[in-house]
């Protein structure tokens, strides 16, 4: 079970780093006093490089094929090229999952890495029909 210790948007302790989801390679998205952390394993440190240039994330919720019909969660490191930096996370990558009603709630997100600076960015949710979406923000 993980484990997250928090300090309103700051991660005081976790045993994130130390657990199966990290020795496996997968993320871990902790909502806590209007953010989003996103935990990454170390042996994905390279993703930072792509997600730096984002100018926001879009977090995105909905049916995913891959997860046979139920709700995934796509991370998309808007940076207005063809071609951002995205991440798809199943609802056991998580500890959970924003209600519809929260459609257009803004929040800031923030990337942490064992041994690695943090990365913030402003981030956006939504609900869409379907996972993978892979699309702009639409006002």
């Amino acid at each position: 079970m993980l484990e997250i210790e928090n300090d309103g948007q700051a991660i005081l302790s976790t045993n994130y780093w130390t657990s199966d989801y990290a020795a496996r390679g997968l993320a871990y998205l902790s909502w806590n006093a209007g953010a989003a952390r996103l935990l990454v394993p170390a042996i994905k440190r390279t993703w930072l490089k792509e997600m730096q240039g984002a100018e926001s994330v879009i977090v995105s919720i909905g049916p995913w094929s891959a997860a046979r019909g139920k709700d995934g969660i796509e991370l998309l490191f808007e940076d207005h090229s063809n071609s951002p930096f995205a991440l798809h996370l199943s609802q056991e990558q998580t500890d959970r999952v924003l209600p519809a009603g929260e459609h257009g709630a803004s929040f800031t997100v923030i990337v942490l890495c064992q041994g690695d600076d943090a990365l913030y960015f402003p981030g956006l949710f939504r609900r869409v029909p379907a996972i993978p979406f892979l699309k702009p923000w639409k006002e």
